[in-house]
């Protein structure tokens, strides 16, 4: 389950889907789980859970990573888009052992300079 919050009002969307999409090749394109750069973030249900006006939602494209942190099991990142700022939670599997390790190691070192 992942959560995407703009912060700039508080609007959230969550569900099952969790999809970093590239346009690079010229059609939309899966290319990972969590926030990445150049890519857009479509955050929601995998299906149609109502006759709501919203199943998902989708961002522009991420411009920058602002922060990343592991809080509890789950990955929090913080990334800008053209017009926005968002925070994202997830459980994500396509992270790296060395990507979590690092994060974890940088964690460490702040809680030491405090």
């Amino acid at each position: 389950m992942a959560r995407l919050r703009r912060i700039r009002d508080g609007e959230m969307e969550e569900g099952a889907m969790s999809d970093a999409i590239s346009w690079e090749s010229g059609k939309p394109e899966v290319v990972g789980h969590r926030p990445i750069v150049g890519c857009a973030m479509q955050v929601g249900s995998i299906t149609a859970r109502s006759y709501s006006n919203r199943d998902w939602w989708l961002t522009t494209e991420v411009t920058e990573i602002l922060e990343e942190r592991i809080e509890g099991d789950l990955l929090y990142v913080k990334f800008a888009t053209k017009n926005s700022v968002y925070e994202w939670w997830g459980g994500d599997t396509s992270l790296s052992a060395e990507m979590l390790r690092d994060i974890k190691n940088e964690k460490r070192k702040t809680k030491g300079t405090d």
